[in-house]
């Protein structure tokens, strides 16, 4: 069950990231709001996840998942580019992630 909260904290850090990107100010609107509620749910998950499965892979693994997210998030929105060398980096950080998963 660890790996799937995991999951989960890895996919809100993608939300808070993305909700990130459409917060100018902190007054309340709905890209704030959106982005406290993935911060909560992505930690929270963290958190769970962290019982079961030792905390620096936990975290290493949550991280992958966030910045691998938010780049295909900003690409697929069309405000990051993904270059053939860019691309074959987060192959490589995927590859990290999955053989961390592999491992434990």
């Amino acid at each position: 069950m660890g790996w799937a909260y995991l999951l989960l904290a890895g996919l809100f850090e993608v939300g808070f990231t993305t909700a990130m990107r459409y917060t100018h100010s902190l007054r309340f609107d709905w890209p704030n709001l959106a982005f406290v509620i993935c911060v909560v749910l992505s930690f929270g998950f963290l958190q769970e996840a962290q019982k079961t499965i030792p905390l620096g892979t936990a975290y290493a693994v949550w991280v992958g998942i966030g910045a691998v997210g938010t780049i295909v998030v900003g690409v697929a929105l069309g405000l990051e580019s993904l270059s053939l060398a860019r691309g074959l980096l987060l192959a490589g950080l995927v590859g990290c992630v999955i053989g961390l998963k592999a491992l434990h």
